[in-house]
């Protein structure tokens, strides 16, 4: 699997960890029965995130770091020793420096690290998962009346790897909803799972937060939960003002999705993401960049 370095322009092969176990849970029949009766479950996703969160968890922090090349300088906590357990690791703030956001009041920040795909002019009815295969925002969202206000609209989907900081962010200054939680399973979203699961984000565990953007419009926020992310932890307080780049919420161990749905006519995504996203490469970003402008 490739994506697109933004700042080198050069075409990465991405480290992803346990990919052979992915593979296998994808791609082989023996991997796909077990993963339909256990991988997906509840229980599993649950009790591996607990075995995270024990003391004991935290002598693999520092060969997951070197392993996918994790710079500790970004972090608060530089030390591996300084934390409690793997999640408190996985979960670890960044200083403010390494994530400067992007100042211009018609710029879009990108609310997360990640690697993102972007389109624009989406059909509510065929939103596009990976090539060939779609989901229904309606059922995404679990309510068909909003979904209809996003038609011709702008999607964002920016996934985030063991690798990236797991906390996510708001992409504007604005005044912040309540949040719906849609139950669901736990498949991987890693592009093996993504390409072999019709509908997985409407599949998945999710979380819906409706954000009034001052600058973009009635913004909708869904975190994606996936393998072994048994909690999407949101940290914001319903109806208060927010500031662009202020904490929203934040991922514990496991792969992970922030997609951001923008009404017609607000926002125009950046050219390189439109054009990598149309020759099938994700874009990394970190949170806090500029992704797209305002509309005017």
């Amino acid at each position: 699997m490739f994506y697109i370095d933004r700042r080198t322009k050069q075409k990465i092969k991405e480290i992803v960890a346990g990919e052979k176990l992915i593979k296998w849970n994808y791609e082989s029949s023996l991997g796909r029965t077990l993963g339909e009766l256990l991988g997906k479950r509840k229980f599993l996703s649950w009790y591996y995130g607990k075995l995270q969160d024990k003391p004991s968890s935290k002598n693999k922090i520092k060969k997951f770091a070197q392993t996918l090349g994790i710079d500790m300088k970004e972090a608060k906590r530089e030390n591996y020793e300084q934390y409690d357990s793997f999640n408190d690791f996985f979960a670890r703030e960044i200083k403010e420096e390494a994530r400067p956001i992007v100042k211009e009041v018609v710029s879009l920040a990108s609310p997360a690290d990640g690697r993102v795909f972007a389109y624009e002019n989406i059909d509510i009815d065929r939103v596009i998962q990976v090539k060939g295969f779609e989901y229904s925002l309606g059922e995404l969202f679990g309510d068909s009346k909003l979904a209809c206000e996003y038609q011709g609209g702008v999607c964002y989907v920016i996934r985030l790897c063991p690798a990236d900081y797991h906390r996510f962010h708001f992409c504007d200054f604005g005044t912040v909803g309540s949040t719906k939680k849609i139950k669901g399973n736990y498949y991987s979203v890693n592009p093996i799972a993504l390409n072999k699961i019709p509908e997985l984000y409407c599949r998945n565990k999710r979380e819906v937060t409706l954000f009034e953007s001052d600058n973009f419009g009635k913004i909708a926020y869904v975190e994606v939960g996936a393998t072994a992310v048994g909690t999407i932890i949101q940290t914001f307080q319903e109806g208060n003002r927010v500031f662009k780049g202020e904490e929203k919420g934040y991922f514990k161990f496991g792969g992970s999705t922030v997609i951001l749905f923008f009404q017609k006519g607000t926002v125009k995504v950046d050219n390189d993401i439109l054009e990598h996203t149309e020759g099938g490469y994700e874009t990394k970003v970190n949170m806090g960049e500029k992704i797209g402008t305002k509309m005017i």
